[in-house]
């Protein structure tokens, strides 16, 4: 069951996102955290890919643990960054090799140094263009049954100048074959709720998932900001700030996710994605306090 079929389903998916360890003590602390997060019985798993193909190698690894150790759906991320054709083309075979069919279509960010985006000469420009081209590299290896995702940006859509962009870039990927969208971070449910109502009155019917980032201390709420170039808010990294221990700042930082999240399934949203840092405490306890698959009211349900 790919997750396309999946969000077909009554019920809200529950997803995590892992990177691919760079040392041999970051290996470990994956493990555990895979292990971890799969007692909770996911949906999928999401596994990032660095720019220009950085982490090609160690992200397949991680793909493969994940399905073949674990027996969950793993997603995998392409992005066109600093990528040829060619190049892409062989990292889509070998995942498909490997039995892959879901793609989470992304054109990336420059890399660092490089004002404004530019795609490589003989690459792609748009994520949408990413799309049709994994469908039809699966579809001349016979593989026709893709779930392919791509990105939303709710706190993007916010911004009054941005607004109309937003929806036009989202549409544009449903055009190009996107099945679904899983966001980049925000911490306002109206940030959310504005980018689904305002798309889905211009065409956008793709179910659109958010993505929620327990913040477990101030550094990383500051260091979240910088990386996705959206504000955490002045009153969570206070909190984080004021919190006397880790123990206090990682269960101030899950609270604001808990009530984000919460807030996000009562307006509506299909699922959580939920960001782990390749940590598993506060995804976990996140989810144990939501009604999704794994937590409290799941468990209490069966």
């Amino acid at each position: 069951m790919t997750i396309r079929d999946r969000l077909r389903r009554q019920e809200p998916t529950l997803s995590f996102e892992l990177f691919p360890p760079r040392s041999p003590a970051a290996e470990e602390m994956l493990g555990r955290t895979m292990r971890a997060i799969v007692d909770t019985r996911p949906d999928f798993i999401s596994i990032t890919y660095g720019a220009s193909g950085s982490t090609q190698g160690a992200s397949r690894s991680v793909v493969q643990r994940v399905a073949q150790e674990h027996g969950v759906p793993p997603l995998a991320h392409l992005t066109c960054v600093e990528q040829s054709r060619d190049d892409l083309r062989a990292v889509i075979e070998g995942y498909l090799e490997d039995g892959v069919t879901d793609f989470l279509a992304l054109r990336g960010d420059p890399p660092q140094g490089q004002a404004g985006w530019r795609p490589h000469p003989d690459g792609l420009m748009y994520a949408s263009d990413l799309v049709v081209f994994l469908r039809e590299t699966a579809a001349a290896h016979g593989v026709h049954d893709l779930s392919i995702g791509v990105a939303a940006f709710p706190a993007q859509h916010a911004v009054e100048r941005f607004r109309q962009p937003a929806i036009d870039v989202l549409r544009a990927k449903q055009a190009a074959g996107a099945d679904y969208a899983i966001t980049q971070v925000f911490y306002d449910v109206a940030h959310y709720t504005g980018l689904v109502e305002e798309g889905r009155a211009q065409g956008v019917t793709l179910p659109i998932i958010p993505e929620v980032m327990p913040l477990v201390s101030a550094q990383r709420a500051r260091r979240a900001s910088q990386i996705t170039d959206v504000r955490t808010p002045d009153a969570l990294v206070a909190a984080l700030d004021a919190a006397a221990t880790d123990d206090e700042a990682r269960a101030t930082g899950v609270e604001h996710a808990t009530r984000l999240a919460r807030d996000l399934l009562d307006a509506g949203a299909p699922g959580i994605h939920v960001i782990t840092f390749n940590r598993h405490d506060a995804a976990v306890e996140l989810v144990e306090r939501l009604p999704l698959r794994g937590g409290v009211a799941r468990r209490d349900a069966l």
